[in-house]
């Protein structure tokens, strides 16, 4: 592994743990984060600072019992990483069972994550 999907592995091992202290100290304090929109929740769109992605993903994670699993972490040039995997789950309040395909555009710096742009195919999230 390098240390750029080092840096990626540590935020999708915080997610598995749901740890959101360990999902903080992986972002860089300038992250930004683009949602695919169409995204359920109202979460698509930009988001500036660990803070604001860190709501996103707890407003994800409180609608839907939500794995995110990486299967593949694949160094593109010198501080790039992009992860491709699945969400699976079930929204809690519809039972409706979620699995999409997604790829994650990672760029690293200080061996953080500096951001993330998410693609994925949302239609899959709703009922």
């Amino acid at each position: 592994m390098t240390a750029q999907t080092e840096a990626a592995q540590r935020l999708y091992d915080a997610f598995a743990a749901r740890d959101s202290e360990a999902i903080l100290a992986s972002l860089h304090p300038d992250f930004v984060g683009e949602v695919s929109a169409g995204m359920p929740l109202g979460v698509g769109g930009h988001h500036e600072g660990p803070e604001a992605m860190l709501h996103v993903w707890a407003q994800v994670f409180a609608h839907y019992e939500m794995s995110v699993e990486a299967e593949e972490l694949l160094p593109s040039g010198a501080n790039r990483v992009v992860a491709i995997g699945h969400y699976r789950g079930t929204e809690r309040q519809s039972n409706h069972r979620v699995e999409a395909a997604f790829a994650h555009v990672l760029a690293i710096d200080d061996d953080r994550i500096a951001s993330l742009r998410q693609i994925t195919d949302t239609a899959s999230w709703t009922a």
